[in-house]
């Protein structure tokens, strides 16, 4: 009885030590992929050759033009709109859902959400504005983020929204999927941070009254010309900040598609270099990954912030 348990356990420890030697370390897995990498680079350029002809009709600009689905003048319905449309939904949804099954013991989704809640309270609010006004302004601030966050990561899933380039399947007419994002269009983030100007300076207005925040531009303890001055400089400074809002976000946002897109294989496609398209694959992977990780929830983030900063400055007592 006891030889028939032993040869069992002595049959075991051979397949342990192999099952041990074919789980491969990360450096071997690395090596691998970059062995695969060079070779299908090697291969490519052996098939399809070094030089390509350069394709000239292929416009990756297009990816971000506005056509009009349904012409309706100054409100036409586009693609922008349609991720407007969206992102709005989403976040509305998204929070009332949640809102109607928080529980005592909460779950992960709940408790992630939680904890943005505490970020948009606590660091983006509560940091940069006094408690009653916080409070009073958390709403709009907490929609802000999350709306702009919504927006963002939307862009970065592949969507039918590319009428240029359409596929044709049992004789209809279907737009081909593409990257596209409403805050890459400079007009929403504009009209976002057109709302956040209109809120900061009537909530300044009604704080301290017209001529007190006008006052208010200019630093304790400034007299003569030069207060004529920092008054004039303090005023263009506020409305620049209509283009360091909107710009921000509009830059980042559209510049990260641009580079997923030429990484992804546009660059090959314009140059007409197959083996391109392998190489810089990789890379448009990562910059994938890293938009998506932290450019779409960072430029939320400092939108949000900014707008608190703008508020609570409004109606601070000292410039």
């Amino acid at each position: 009885m006891s030889t028939g348990q032993a040869a069992p356990a002595a049959s075991a420890g051979p397949q342990r030590a192999s099952a041990g030697r074919s789980k491969l370390g990360t450096r071997q897995k690395v090596l691998i992929g970059l062995a695969i990498w060079v070779g299908g680079t090697i291969a490519l350029i052996a098939i399809a050759g070094f030089h390509g002809h350069r394709n000239t009709a292929f416009e990756p600009q297009n990816e971000f033009k506005l056509e009009s689905w349904i012409p309706l003048g100054i409100l036409s319905i586009n693609k922008a709109v349609m991720y407007l449309v969206i992102a709005a939904t989403l976040t509305s949804a998204t929070m009332i859902y949640i809102a109607r099954r928080m529980q005592q013991r909460p779950n992960r989704v709940q408790t992630a959400v939680e904890v943005v809640y505490r970020l948009m309270r606590e660091n983006i609010a509560g940091g940069n504005m006094d408690e009653k006004m916080a409070a009073k302004w958390f709403p709009f601030i907490g929609a802000l983020f999350l709306f702009i966050l919504f927006s963002n990561l939307i862009g970065y899933i592949p969507l039918p929204t590319n009428t240029e380039h359409e596929l044709t399947i049992g004789g209809l007419h279907i737009p081909s999927f593409s990257l596209y994002a409403a805050t890459a269009n400079l007009s929403v983030p504009l009209v976002l941070a057109l709302v956040v100007f209109i809120s900061y300076n009537v909530e300044g207005i009604r704080a301290k009254g017209l001529f007190g925040y006008l006052k208010g531009l200019v630093p304790a303890g400034v007299h003569g010309p030069m207060a004529g001055a920092i008054f004039v400089l303090e005023l263009v400074s506020n409305f620049m900040r209509l283009l360091s809002l909107s710009i921000r976000l509009f830059a980042n946002i559209l510049a990260g598609h641009l580079l997923i897109l030429f990484m992804a294989g546009a660059l090959a496609v314009l140059l007409g270099a197959a083996w391109l398209g392998w190489v810089t694959l990789p890379l448009g992977i990562a910059m994938f990954t890293f938009e998506v990780g932290l450019v779409a929830a960072l430029q939320a983030f400092i939108f949000a912030t900014l707008t608190a900063i703008y508020l609570g400055g409004a109606v601070a007592d000292h410039h």
